[in-house]
Parts: structure tokens; sequence; C-alpha cells
């Protein structure tokens, strides 16, 4: 699975302002409603109730909470670099900067799982980390993540 099918140009976000890690997730909950036509509200306790469980903050400032919704046909990616990396609680302890929300329909199965490890496997590169952090739009960021192979940033 290419991240290219899960995500779409609006669904980047080059600057998320948020102070906190609930304050990020609310803040993608609003802009993944805005994606999926779910409910805010719905989305956001989704994520929080996955949290709960673990914290998503896989290290070296990236985080990628996700949750299966039934109401969702289809999975839905959004990323967000963060103006100022955050406290997420990750497992190395480093404040988050880069995010990638992932929501999948409670049927998702091993697709859920399969974009996950996309995602995971796109975000462990050090040199694709650094190129996002550094890119100058939303349009860079989109094309960084559809086409991690791109220089241009």
């Amino acid at each position: 699975m290419d991240i290219v099918e899960i995500i779409e140009p609006k669904a980047v976000v080059a600057s998320l302002k948020a102070t906190s890690k609930k304050q990020a997730l609310q803040e993608l909950a609003r802009h993944a409603a805005e994606i999926t036509g779910l409910g805010e509200r719905r989305i956001f306790e989704t994520l929080l109730e996955r949290e709960r469980l673990g914290t998503t903050g896989v290290g070296h400032g990236v985080a990628i909470p996700h949750g299966k919704l039934g109401e969702l046909k289809k999975l839905h990616g959004m990323f967000a670099r963060l103006e100022r990396p955050i406290d997420f609680d990750a497992i190395d302890e480093q404040p988050v900067d880069l995010i990638f929300l992932l929501l999948a329909p409670e049927t998702a199965g091993a697709d859920h799982l399969k974009a996950l490890a996309r995602v995971s496997r796109l975000l462990r590169n050090a040199g694709t980390c650094e190129k996002l952090r550094g890119a100058k739009n939303g349009d860079a960021l989109f094309m960084l993540l559809t086409h991690p192979e791109a220089q241009a940033a």
C-alpha cells in the first residue's frame, strides 16, 4: 500500500499550532473531521482511547496516532508538522514535531496494519524526516510523503 492511496494534499498541515499532546490530537481531529465527514469529537475520543493503550510517539520526533472508526469506508491519512515540538510521551522521551494520523474502517484489518507499517517505514528514515522538517510548504510535504525519493523540498 502506497501512502498516496491514503492521503491527499488537503490532508497535509505544514504548521500545526499545539502546545500539548491533547491539543495536538484535538487539532488533528478537527482537520480529520473536515476530510472524513465524521464528527470531530468522535475522532478525538478514538485517538485518546488508543493513546491510553500506549503512546503512539514512536521516537525521533515522530508520532503515528491511529484508530478505527466503524463509519469510515476507507483509510484516511493526515500529516502535520508542528510549529514547535511537544511532549508526546514518546518511547524515547523526545519531543514530537512530525505527526502522521491514520484512521481506518473497523473492517480494515490487514490494510490498516499495512498502512501503519508503510508510514512507520517512511518516517523511520532520518533523511526523509530531515526533508519533512525543512520543507517550505504543504505541497512540498505532500510530495515528500508520497514520493519520498524526490529530492525537492
